[in-house]
């Protein structure tokens, strides 16, 4: 039974560390205001890019380009979510495996 169970437990971290590794070089890009504002988030929703075109820049209204990036972070979070979650389920076939739930 011990050996079972080690060789389990080999296979979750090795499920755990594929896991990770998918997530890292997952990338999700979502934009607000028309393309004004684009983030891009990799699978673990660290963003790694934002891109604000020069016309979303206007000294005299800075709130509205906060709500563009706020919009477009949320939105790109939202599907770095899902599809870190699809990942998750093609990976470990919809089990639920204690400690890969924390990943992200």
């Amino acid at each position: 039974m011990k050996m079972n169970m080690n060789k389990l437990m080999q296979q979750v971290q090795e499920t755990q560390k594929r896991l990770q590794d998918e997530l890292a070089a997952m990338r999700v890009t979502a934009s607000a205001g028309g393309g004004m504002v684009e983030v891009t988030l990799d699978g673990t929703k660290q963003m790694v890019s934002i891109k604000i075109d020069p016309q979303a820049v206007n000294a005299e209204d800075v709130e509205m380009l906060q709500d563009l990036i706020v919009a477009a972070y949320n939105e790109a979070f939202r599907r770095a979510d899902e599809e870190a979650n699809q990942k998750m389920s093609s990976i470990t076939g919809n089990l639920k495996i204690p400690g890969l739930g924390n990943l992200f």
